[in-house]
């Protein structure tokens, strides 16, 4: 089935839709893919993803700016410097019309080692009260035509001066934007993007002195092949990682006003977990706003702030890695992994990960449940080689540690396609994750980021 047939991501990743079996339409919108198979270095095939970031102060340097200019320092980034002009933005979500300063900064032209069917963009920034940014995206088809400017992104880490959004309804017949992926219509024509330009736009009220700061800006563009089952991958080193344990269900019915309460919320669930792992801690000040009667303020801090009021949701993956970001010495990004083996590198380096997958109840052993779309937190590996998960669709902080098969985790993870609880065939999320790393990674972090190919 062509993108152009699929329904909106929103019935894919709608967190956790934890039930006896996962519904008939809910995965067509998601990054429909495979990953490559596990095979043996020598064996492995190229990697069909490609990921790159502007992070180094030469990289800054070297793209296009209007209005902005270039940090130094131990992170560099781009702020604004002398506006390029004003601009008038109606807020969909609340109707306001507000003035606000603008500059922009655009990447070089980054031509993908992959042409790719799929581009998803991420940003880690940090936005003072009365700034804002957008992030869009311009590619090349492979038949030399561009596309146009498509917006991957309205965001600010706060929701006081706008509602961070998704934009619907983008498309020029050959390509789309579903939330926050970029998607060739019919990958089957074998019109694939050769090539992009990221735009940054960033804002702040007239007159002001604040300014947006981005550190990391980049994208990951991949071409997986559609397939139903995923070779076996050989089990690797053991270990687990100590990341906290949050349920989202001990949140249920709470703030339905970001995506129906808790029950919705794996994936700030998971976001936090990690954020905590790292150190990332939220003050009493910032949680103020919780009713105190409710455990694990932070997962309901984070749903609120990753939030796309497009999407009604808490499940747009860039959002989730700006969210982390926002918390001091974190990185975050959106990639794809092509097996097993990549997530047991980053877990022997200490780095966890968010992975997205969908499936009926009977084909993960012990869930307990079938979901369209649902994130959870690979912290390690048993001695058999069998995944251990914090999985947030538990009924408590303590049940949050599940061991799941090897050979079933890994097949609803990779696969593309999947037969649903009525026979029909919809789509798999294809090896998605998000991962949040230190700003200064150790040389062994380091090197399993590269090993998996993220810079």
């Amino acid at each position: 089935m062509s993108r152009a047939e699929q329904p909106s991501r929103r019935t894919v990743l709608t967190a956790a839709a934890v039930v006896v079996a996962a519904v008939g339409s809910g995965a067509g919108g998601a990054v429909a893919h495979a990953a490559g198979a596990a095979a043996g270095p020598a064996a492995a095939p190229a990697r069909p993803i490609d990921n790159r970031a502007w992070t180094t102060y030469t990289d800054w340097r070297a793209g296009a700016a209007h209005g902005t200019r270039v940090l130094g320092g131990a992170r560099p980034g781009v702020v604004i410097a002398t506006p390029a002009g004003t601009a008038d933005y109606t807020d969909p979500h609340t109707g306001r019309t507000a003035a606000w300063e603008y500059a922009t900064w655009t990447s070089p032209a980054h031509r993908l080692t992959v042409p790719a069917t799929e581009v998803i963009a991420s940003w880690n920034a940090r936005t003072p009260d009365g700034t804002w940014l957008q992030v869009e995206l311009k590619g090349t088809y492979s038949d030399g035509t561009d596309t146009p400017w498509y917006v991957m992104g309205r965001w600010a880490a706060g929701d006081q001066d706008i509602r961070r959004t998704s934009v619907d309804d983008q498309g020029d017949g050959k390509s789309s934007v579903w939330t926050d992926t970029f998607a060739i219509d019919d990958a089957s024509t074998g019109l694939r993007l050769t090539a992009y330009r990221l735009r940054l736009t960033l804002y702040r009220a007239p007159g002001s002195k604040a300014t947006p700061t981005v550190w990391r800006l980049g994208a990951m563009g991949s071409d997986i092949p559609d397939r139903f089952t995923v070779p076996a991958s050989t089990p690797g080193v053991a270990r687990e990682l100590a990341v906290p344990r949050y349920s989202q269900e001990i949140h249920a019915g709470q703030y339905p006003e970001y995506d129906n309460g808790g029950e919705a919320w794996c994936s700030p669930t998971s976001s936090q977990m990690i954020v905590e792992y790292w150190g990332g801690r939220l003050t009493p000040e910032q949680l103020s706003w919780v009713d105190p009667s409710y455990a694990d303020p932070q997962v309901c801090h984070a749903a609120r702030y990753t939030y796309d009021y497009q999407y009604a949701g808490c499940g747009n993956w860039p959002f989730n890695a700006a969210y982390a970001a926002t918390f001091d010495g974190i990185q975050g990004v959106v990639t794809r992994l092509a097996s097993l083996t990549d997530l047991e590198t980053l877990v022997a380096a200490g780095i966890p990960a968010i992975t997205s997958q969908s499936f009926r109840e009977e084909e993960l052993t012990g869930s307990g449940y079938g979901t369209s779309g649902h994130l959870m937190t690979v912290i390690g590996f048993t001695a058999d080689g069998d995944v251990i998960a914090n999985d947030p669709a538990s009924p408590s902080n303590e049940a949050v540690r599940r061991v799941y098969l090897r050979r079933e985790w890994e097949n609803i993870w990779l696969r593309t396609k999947r037969y649903n609880a009525s026979g029909k065939v919809v789509s798999g999320t294809g090896g998605v994750c998000y991962l949040y790393f230190p700003a200064r990674p150790t040389p062994r972090q380091r090197a399993a980021l590269r090993a998996v190919g993220v810079c």
